[in-house]
């Protein structure tokens, strides 16, 4: 089994909860977000507010939020031609994914965050 089958629920949905990399903040819920493969040149990660990326990842395994309000903790930019970049709201980290304007879909990037069981316990 690959280790995005090992991500998903049966339906597609995060079947683990969604972390910040850099601090204990809790991005999603389990079952929160659907599983999609989609192409997006994402600004590579900055670690300071304000500081300019130039540099930029493809990104193509996403979880999809269908409804900004379903995340728990979540940063928003500015708008940036027509997307507005998501990072976490605590350590201002990111970008870890980017809402859709145009569709209002919000991507989470799996590979800018980390998932853990439901059951663990987080410190």
């Amino acid at each position: 089994m690959s280790l995005i089958e090992d991500r998903k629920d049966s339906s597609g949905k995060n079947a683990d909860v969604v972390y910040c990399t850099f601090c204990p903040s809790k991005i999603l819920n389990a079952g929160a977000a659907t599983f999609v493969n989609i192409e997006f040149s994402l600004p590579e990660i900055l670690c300071k507010k304000g500081s300019e990326g130039t540099s930029r990842e493809m990104i193509s395994d996403c979880w999809m939020v269908e409804d900004i309000n379903c995340f728990e903790n979540i940063g928003v930019s500015h708008t940036v031609e027509n997307v507005k970049y998501l990072a976490c709201a605590d350590c201002e980290r990111g970008p870890v994914g980017w809402h859709d304007l145009s569709t209002y879909k919000s991507y989470i990037a799996l590979s800018r965050v980390k998932h853990e069981k439901p059951n663990s316990q987080k410190k």
